[in-house]
């Protein structure tokens, strides 16, 4: 029975490492996942999940094993932030896979990348003819960046010289889960009592609001916890 004390106590503070190292290292390593990234978080996890049930490896051990892995990873971080030549050399550089409406087959076999593969990462991007594609390049962290031929990309307001109300700030997250932001108000100089007028004006009260957001253009989202929708397509 001991034992199984000793696997819980081991878990918990295998996730208190994870938690602190993935602190330390900040977002990139899940937002941008290059091969450095993978390899590191992979290696981290598996020192963390032998600190959790391999009950015959020392716990001190594990713990200088992790904190040395967090270390050097982070010292790596520092070289590529402050070095271009580090930087390339751990995260690699983008490959351009598409020129002008042309595969680049040789850029393509040196990273393995299948045509399959390259179809459906320009599906993702809305792109279904490849000869509407200027340039097409694979980035380090794997996702593929489109630039469209200037006759295929979507026409903006600058395009057509109409006019654009200025924004000078993101949407406001007002109400979640029928629970008021308050954070969001004061910060926004917003009051409770305008949002119970523009609740009111709907016939709404804070209960009612499973979220309610006021966009960047003064306008406010509301949705509710009854949508009275008769049929909905996801409902199993």
């Amino acid at each position: 029975m001991a034992e199984h004390y000793e696997v819980i106590l081991r878990s918990i503070t295998s996730f208190i490492l994870l938690l602190i190292g993935a602190r330390i290292l900040g977002k990139q390593t899940i937002s941008q996942m290059t091969m450095f990234d993978f390899i590191a978080s992979i290696s981290m996890g598996a020192i963390a999940a032998n600190l959790a049930f391999n009950t015959s490896i020392k716990v001190h051990h594990t713990i200088l094993a992790y904190s040395i892995f967090v270390a050097v990873i982070f010292f790596i971080a520092l070289i590529s932030l402050k070095n271009r030549k580090g930087r390339k050399f751990f995260a690699g550089d983008p490959t351009i896979v598409i020129q002008n409406g042309k595969i680049l087959e040789r850029n393509m076999n040196k990273m393995r990348y299948t045509l399959d593969y390259l179809n459906q990462q320009l599906r993702e991007k809305d792109t279904f003819n490849i000869e509407e594609v200027l340039f097409a390049i694979v980035e380090t962290n794997g996702t593929l960046t489109v630039l469209k031929k200037p006759q295929f990309r979507n026409v903006t307001r600058q395009d057509l010289s109409v006019a654009a109300a200025p924004e000078q700030r993101l949407p406001i997250e007002l109400i979640m889960d029928g629970e008021i932001i308050k954070e969001n108000l004061e910060q926004n100089n917003l009051t409770q009592n305008w949002l119970q007028l523009e609740l009111e004006k709907r016939k709404l009260t804070k209960n009612d609001v499973v979220y309610a957001v006021l966009a960047a253009n003064g306008n406010m989202y509301v949705d509710t916890f009854k949508d009275h929708i008769h049929s909905p397509i996801d409902q199993e």
